[in-house]
């Protein structure tokens, strides 16, 4: 009855359900699917000191900008965070061993216009993901990457100025990450 299970079966079951209610988010159910495993086989063979893994859903307070300037996303509602090493006051997820991690984020809107997100990795841009939409519906994007992090390396997500985002208690937009393997080089 560990407590990652029960956190890791949850998620699971809930990425089951976004799945079937809509195939436009298959690539965000098939992200949390292999997040889950990989908890679960990670939690099964890693030290405590390695364990490193967080999902954590935008906010309930439904449309999130238009902002004047680019912000960091704070995702506030926070699922899990083994390890501790994702800040939900900041938004900010700090590597705390040097490693190769995967972060995915999905992202929705449901007015027209532009809607997208920037991952940053020590305020240096990797990812921009990007989505017009044109027909005032909901829509989604969302991405994935594997990154090599030091230690104290810093990843965060950022809204473009003018751009805006929506999220409630169903949880559209969300923000995961976990450390697949540490780093094993000697120290120097």
């Amino acid at each position: 009855s560990d407590p990652l299970y029960i956190q890791s079966l949850i998620v699971f079951i809930y990425s089951l359900i976004v799945f079937i209610q809509s195939d436009r988010l298959y690539i965000q159910s098939v992200i949390v699917f292999i997040y889950i495993l990989i908890l679960i086989l990670g939690s099964c063979c890693a030290p405590d000191d390695l364990k490193v893994a967080f999902s954590a859903g935008l906010t309930d307070s439904g449309p999130v900008g238009p902002f004047d300037e680019e912000s960091t996303l704070i995702f506030s509602k926070t699922f899990s965070n083994v390890g501790g090493a994702y800040d939900p006051t900041t938004g900010v997820f700090t590597a705390p061993v040097g490693g190769v991690y995967f972060f995915s984020f999905s992202a929705t809107d449901y007015l027209k216009g532009y809607m997208g997100l920037y991952l940053y990795r020590n305020n240096q841009p990797i990812i921009f993901t990007l989505d017009l939409n044109d027909h005032g519906g909901y829509t989604s994007t969302c991405s994935g990457v594997a990154l090599q992090l030091e230690e104290g390396d810093c990843i965060r997500l950022s809204l473009p100025a003018s751009y805006r985002l929506y999220d409630d208690s169903r949880n559209f937009s969300v923000f995961s990450g976990f450390l697949l393997f540490p780093d094993t080089s000697p120290q120097q």
